[in-house]
């Protein structure tokens, strides 16, 4: 009957558990999961982002700077610092495969029993003690499976150090990309700015020719146009500069809330001496790329797990002992700590021992586990050949790509600081024809809209080279720090 209260007890705490979880969800499809709306309160047990990084903001960083701080600020550059650290005590676990097992056993115990004889006299005894022992295990010899395991997790630290240096490379990378960007948008600022003074400066032409009786109306207005377009394009411009400004702090991996001042880049005559021949820059690249020494310690990683896996067909030679004292007699039978332990059997009062036993352990058969061991293994080995393979092809494709990039980003550049000198000269000819009765204000307007075009391109052109240049760094293997 007390069982049976304790199932029925047992029933009602789980149907009450059930209960109260049901109460954990939201009670409709159309009702907020907390209170009246769908707005979460805030959760205070959430780990908030740090406060803004403090920066001495009477100085202009430079990108070398922002770089130096991006690899110790940026998360990624942590986590890939964790998963090598973490990757290189895997090597060592492996290690320790090959030496010894020695551990300490103390037991201390007590017996009682009852019984009864065969003419029915009753009799019991008790006892107790305490035992010692130590104990050694030691695989000799497996036929290099151990040896196959240590060299896949080798390579697995070598491709975790490779990733850490590829991660580095990523941010340099992206940092880069982000300060130049933010470069141009600061430049087209600058540009918009310019091109509101020139407006303003031909609106107040046109009103000063429209007092004298010599402009007219339509003059004042095209012109007081032209000027709230180029206040608009100053606007679109700063909001630019804002967004660029906060891609830069994300990219360094540092709160968008910072406050930092940046420093232009430097003036740079490029030579086209920097793009050799494809050839000799693919074959240098390839052994220098992370990606591709990855998929190499992949491979290779991936060929010792397949060796470690044959090897289990192969037997293997250990070595155990014990040496073990007991205080008094325990009828024990035998006893262990685990599977992994030898037993201590038939100790017998104040007795000490020792066992040595040298043994061979040959698989016979295991369901078909070793095959699909090795299968998985050989199809992992296959996986990763091909992947490196494609590494290869990929990386050769984006050299090219990146040296062609280079070629376009500066023939770009020159031709736009062309447009740019042709431009300034095209608005100072209209500017100054119009205002000596030559010419129109339609003229003037558009000559206008072109040099604030040109000065653009000429600013975007300046910022792709530099890209390029990063880009093709990156591609060869070369991007330790900022690109030159």
């Amino acid at each position: 009957m007390p069982n049976v209260k304790i199932v029925f007890v047992s029933a009602a705490v789980l149907c009450g558990n059930t209960a109260f979880a049901e109460d954990l969800a939201p009670v409709r499809p159309d009702r907020p999961w907390v209170g009246d709306t769908y707005v979460l309160p805030p959760n205070t047990n959430i780990s908030l982002p740090t406060a803004p990084a403090q920066f001495d903001l009477r100085h202009a960083y430079t990108l070398p700077e922002l770089i130096d701080i991006a690899q110790s600020a940026n998360p990624a550059t942590r986590v890939a610092w964790a998963e090598a650290r973490i990757a290189a005590q895997r090597e060592g676990l492996v290690e320790a495969t090959f030496l010894p097992n020695l551990s300490a056993l103390v037991l201390g115990g007590y017996q009682s029993g009852q019984g009864r004889t065969a003419v029915s006299t009753a009799n019991g005894n008790t006892a107790s003690a305490a035992v010692s022992a130590l104990t050694l295990q030691w695989l000799l010899f497996d036929f290099g499976q151990r040896s196959a395991r240590l060299e896949a997790a080798r390579q697995d630290a070598t491709l975790a150090d490779i990733n850490f240096t590829a991660e580095h490379q990523n941010v340099i990378y992206k940092v880069s990309l982000a300060f130049y960007a933010h470069a141009a948008a600061r430049a087209r600022l600058i540009n918009a700015t310019t091109a509101v003074k020139d407006a303003q400066e031909v609106q107040a032409a046109a009103e000063d020719r429209l007092r004298h009786g010599i402009g007219t109306i339509v003059e004042v207005a095209q012109a007081r146009q032209a000027t709230a377009q180029a206040n608009l394009a100053l606007v679109q411009a700063n909001g630019a500069a804002d967004d660029s400004y906060v891609a830069l702090l994300t990219a360094m991996g540092i709160s968008p809330l910072t406050k930092v001042a940046v420093a232009d880049p430097p003036l740079h005559d490029f030579n086209a001496a920097v793009v050799s021949d494809i050839d000799k820059v693919v074959a240098d690249a390839l052994a220098r790329r992370t990606d591709i020494q990855a998929a190499n310690a992949g491979r290779l990683a991936s060929l010792a797990r397949l060796e470690a896996a044959q090897a289990e067909y192969l037997p293997k030679i250990f070595v155990s002992a014990t040496g073990s004292y007991a205080t008094a007699s325990l009828d024990s039978g035998a006893f262990s700590l685990g599977a992994d332990q030898l037993p201590a059997t038939n100790l017998s009062a104040h007795r000490s021992g020792v066992t040595v036993l040298v043994g061979i352990k040959i698989p016979i058969f295991d369901g078909g586990i070793r095959d699909a061991n090795v299968e998985q293994a050989r199809a992992d080995s296959d996986r990763t050949v091909a992947l490196t393979t494609q590494a290869v092809t990929e990386a050769t494709r984006q050299i090219v790509v990146a040296q062609n990039a280079v070629k376009t980003s500066i023939a770009t550049w020159r031709a736009a600081h062309v447009l740019e000198a042709a431009a300034q000269t095209t608005f100072d000819a209209a500017l100054a024809s119009w205002r000596h009765g030559v010419g129109s204000i339609t003229d003037v307007t558009l000559a206008e809209m072109q040099l604030l075009h040109a000065r653009d391109a000429a600013a975007e052109a300046y910022s792709t080279a530099l890209s390029a240049a990063a880009s093709l760094a990156l591609a060869t293997g070369i991007l330790s720090a900022a690109p030159e």
